[in-house]
């Protein structure tokens, strides 16, 4: 009999690690990409400056000129935000 060691498929050592195995492979795969998206620094709608952090659950501030907005729970703008926001500058007449 053979004594080889099998190494680990799929580990996930990132922010998801503190999981363990549980709740499967891909559940812990997709908090890991949410928590990065979440965690990265974000541009900011007033100054521009990519300095948005996360406050809570919604709550975004830029740490350059101070700015507090609502967004979206983990990212500051949500995908339906972009759609309408684009809808609306099409509606808007040129001057």
């Amino acid at each position: 009999m053979s004594t080889t060691k099998q190494s680990a498929k799929g580990r996930v050592s990132r922010s998801a690690g503190r999981f363990g195995p549980r709740y499967g492979r891909f559940i812990r795969k997709r908090v890991v990409e949410v928590e990065e998206l979440q965690k990265a620094a974000h541009t900011c709608p007033r100054c521009d400056q990519v300095a948005v952090k996360r406050k809570g659950t919604g709550i975004w501030e830029c740490r350059k000129c101070s700015f507090k907005f609502a967004g979206g729970a983990y990212v500051p703008q949500t995908p339906a935000f972009r759609i309408a926001q684009r809808s609306i500058e099409k509606s808007q007449p040129e001057e």
